[in-house]
């Protein structure tokens, strides 16, 4: 049984039997499903929509004590910022851009950047008492600051640590009680499977109708 709950706009929702449903955590993660799907599509305006749902995500992280989550949110506005104009500046005349594998130098750079970013970030929220997970919190905030820092370079290895980031969301999510959050990371894994596999066809299909010259990065 479905009941609205009447409060300000930051805790806002509705329970469906014993689990409360924020209103911030259902539109953000909407965005956050819409934004997989234009990126799979090489869509620039997949952007401005993970704006929005990083907007939302980050209330609904605050509600919930998830301190790594809502800097993850903060942090997703800044790079999808730096994404959108990187994908306007590097776009074909149909609107979309060229993908590519990383190189063997980006993909250990990717591997430092969240290695180091998880144990700087879960330093800081077991510090400040900011998170009662901090080390996952901080994995999954480190984690979507490299995929989003890669898709934004259009790297094909963008999707695989978003999936990686998945297998730990999801479980933290329902323990924090985000229950529409922790769905949608499940689906989460099944579109960015489905993401790399488009995107890695199409960069092949490019790669082999090219000239050998012919520049693969943005």
């Amino acid at each position: 049984m479905t009941h609205v709950l009447a409060a300000d706009w930051t805790s806002a929702g509705f329970t469906v039997g014993h689990a409360k449903v924020l209103w911030t955590d259902l539109f953000g993660n909407i965005c956050a499903l819409a934004t997989v799907v234009l990126a799979t599509r090489r869509l620039v305006v997949s952007w401005p929509v993970q704006i929005l749902g990083a907007v939302l995500l980050l209330v609904a992280s605050l509600h919930a004590h998830l301190g790594g989550n809502a800097m993850k949110q903060a942090l997703f506005i800044a790079l999808a910022t730096y994404g959108w104009v990187r994908w306007m500046r590097g776009r074909r005349a149909e609107g979309e851009v060229l993908v590519r594998p990383a190189t063997r130098n980006e993909r250990i750079a990717l591997l430092a950047m969240l290695v180091v970013g998880t144990g700087a970030v879960a330093a800081v929220l077991a510090y400040f008492d900011a998170s009662w997970s901090p080390v996952a919190d901080a994995y999954i905030f480190a984690a979507s600051a490299v995929a989003t820092y890669a898709q934004a370079k259009a790297l094909l290895e963008f999707w695989w640590v978003y999936i990686a980031l998945d297998l730990v969301g999801v479980p933290l999510a329902f323990l924090s009680g985000l229950w529409v959050t922790g769905a949608v990371y499940a689906v989460f894994f099944v579109l960015c499977v489905k993401g790399f596999f488009d995107w890695r066809r199409l960069y092949r299909a490019r790669r082999d109708a090219a000239p050998r010259t012919e520049a693969v990065a943005l």
